[in-house]
């Protein structure tokens, strides 16, 4: 009775199991992994009433969205990160030892500030903690030392295999393919030095491996028969002209189809939602103006829940969200780019500069380099020359080391737990607002048990209690603040502590910070605000597990190399990764729409034309210029 009503696939999974074999469920976008990952849980429980399951997931989100559909003594569900933790954390000794042998390695990211950090750390630490801020000094890790330590000590210590062998008959994986390397090394590397029997189950989907972090795909593994691959066809999410559409874009063998499930999202009265998609150009570039024509018609764009503009470049989005200042900062501050330009001039003319003669001394040696001149540059505007004033003595050699980018404030991957691993792209002193912002939410959202773990401060009497909500009052209520001001607050109360990696970074980012911290909170708030997914507005990369009935992609680089929408539409073999990552990209971003998809180009070339009528019919890509 129970096997007639699993899927075919989970009858297929359940074959694997039998066999001792690890498995792999590969599915497309939007065919019910997750529906699936439940239907495997709850069978696995059902067959093996005595064993316990370990059932890994990527965010907090997604751990709370399982547990909510299955509740069991037997059934652990957890992030990669507290999975891993929560099985070395007894084992101190070994944990001191490990983090002392990585941090001599000249290839290891564990490593100490100096000398003084790491004696005290071995005459004084006798207890490893995990959180969300690193002080090595004091034996407190983060998200990456986890990973890798981790890794290093079931590498290490067959018996560490073993007992986790013990512990869990079955570990499942949800969205393996953004899963770091070194996770799937525990799994299928170490654990196999271990005989005792324990299935390794996989859910994911390549396609849509769009972090450069992540395992990406287990083919090695699926092509030596390590792990057996079975393929999930059904669409319970899209139309079918978006599931048609999803099929002509994937580069695997994986060929969807409407799920025959009449109670499916995407079937009514009883037939698959056919749906809308066009593809949209014209050679003006008004995204505004664009939003008013016929094909947007009853689209609420202020309504975040059911509709998003996804777009790569966050540079139109910064003064629509309310952060164009921070964004400005990172992205175009003028003495970051003169000092390339400088870097650069001299290296071209094979010009050996004198790094200990001052800023401004650099400037006037090469100032007629330039056709333009660097000077009237630096007077172009008060701005810029109260930045220029600011640097003008130091060393060239202090200014060398100064470097940011938008990547540094706007990290195009997800995050792993919360606000921000150590492995992504945003600088320090962005990650440290994110985390005095999520303690903030977390507070405001009750969720009472992750504030005390992200925070030292002490609640311990009706007082602290009230001056607690003073505090978060002020933060959240007063936006007018300045940058600094909260972060002081903040570690003055122990509320979020200035730790390693933002004292730091501040040590040696100095110029950047004495831009940052005069900017009003609010700034930040509202990048929060926007990177949370709380704006009509959507990076690419952000939306991936989403879905909203509208869905605009705004088709532009947005001046990055790593992606080329050209590339995708012509076809450029010849640059093989970024047309990849542009197609992944491309293929996530459509699959969002659970009802319209609208495409925009800003002047296509004929080619690219040509491929969208190939992709998208000829019907249904518009020439606005037309209109």
């Amino acid at each position: 009775m129970v096997e007639k009503l699993l899927e075919p696939e989970i009858v297929e999974i359940f074959g694997h199991v039998l066999r001792g074999n690890n498995f792999l469920l590969s599915g497309g976008a939007g065919s019910g992994k997750t529906y699936s990952l439940i239907q495997v849980i709850r069978k696995a429980l059902n067959d093996n009433p005595n064993a316990s399951i370990a059932c890994i997931t990527y965010t907090n989100s997604a751990v709370n969205e399982i547990k909510l559909k299955i509740n069991h003594d037997n059934l652990m569900v957890s992030t990669i990160h507290d999975f891993l933790w929560n099985n070395i954390k007894q084992f101190q000794k070994e944990l001191k030892n490990g983090i002392i042998e990585l941090s001599e390695l000249e290839t290891s990211k564990i490593k100490f500030k100096n000398e003084n950090d790491k004696s005290h750390f071995v005459e004084n630490v006798s207890n490893i903690q995990y959180k969300e801020y690193i002080q090595m000094k004091n034996g407190i890790i983060s998200h990456d030392e986890v990973l890798v330590l981790a890794h290093h000590l079931f590498e290490k210590h067959d018996l560490l295999c073993n007992i986790l062998k013990d512990k869990f008959k079955f570990i499942f994986l949800d969205e393996y393919q953004d899963t770091n390397k070194l996770v799937i090394e525990i799994l299928l590397k170490h654990l196999k030095k271990c005989n005792k029997e324990q299935i390794i189950g996989f859910f994911g989907d390549s396609m849509q491996s769009i972090y450069d972090d992540g395992i990406g795909d287990l083919k090695d593994y699926v092509n030596s028969g390590e792990v057996k691959e079975v393929v999930l066809n059904q669409n319970r999410r899209n139309p079918k002209l978006v599931i048609d559409l999803a099929n002509k874009l994937r580069t695997d063998n994986v060929i969807q189809e409407p799920s025959n499930d009449i109670n499916a999202p995407n079937m009514k009265d009883g037939s698959v939602i056919i749906g809308k998609i066009n593809f949209l150009y014209s050679t003006t570039n008004d995204v505004e103006n664009i939003k008013s024509t016929q094909y947007f018609s009853n689209w609420n764009f202020n309504d975040t829940i059911k509709t998003k503009e996804l777009s790569l470049t966050h540079n139109l989005i910064a003064p629509k969200a309310g952060f164009s200042n921070l964004m400005a900062i990172y992205d175009k501050d003028p003495m970051f780019r003169l000092k390339n330009d400088i870097l650069s001039k001299s290296n071209e003319k094979c010009i050996e500069l004198d790094d200990s003669k001052s800023f401004e001394k650099i400037i006037e040696e090469v100032d007629s380099l330039f056709r333009n001149s660097k000077k009237q540059m630096i007077n172009s505007s008060n701005e810029v020359k109260e930045l220029y004033d600011h640097l003008k003595n130091l060393p060239f050699s202090e200014i060398k080391k100064i470097y940011f980018d938008k990547d540094s404030l706007i990290d195009n991957k997800k995050e792993t737990d919360d606000e921000g691993s150590n492995d992504s792209k945003r600088d320090n002193l962005i990650k440290h607002l994110f985390k005095i912002e999520k303690i903030i939410q977390n507070y405001k959202n009750k969720d009472y048990n992750e504030f005390i773990r992200k925070t030292n401060f002490k609640i311990d009497s009706i007082a602290k209690k009230r001056e607690l909500k003073n505090i978060i009052d002020k933060i959240g209520n007063f936006s007018e603040l300045k940058i600094e001001e909260v972060i002081n607050l903040c570690d003055e109360k122990e509320l979020c502590k200035k730790d390693d990696s933002f004292n730091t970074f501040i040590e040696k980012n100095q110029y950047l910070y004495n831009r940052v911290k005069a900017l009003q909170y609010l700034e930040f708030q509202n990048l929060f605000n926007y990177l949370e997914g709380f704006t009509p507005f959507s990076t690419q990369h952000k939306v991936k597990g989403s879905e909203f009935e509208n869905v605009l992609v705004i088709l532009d680089n947005g001046g990055w190399n790593n992606y080329n929408f050209e590339y995708l539409f012509c076809n450029r073999i010849d640059k093989q990764s970024v047309l990849l990552r542009t197609q992944k990209i491309f293929y996530v971003c459509c699959t969002r729409a659970k009802e319209n998809l609208n495409i925009y180009y800003h002047n296509p070339n004929s080619q690219t034309i040509s491929k969208a009528i190939e992709w998208f019919g000829e019907e249904n890509v518009h020439n606005l210029d037309d209109n």
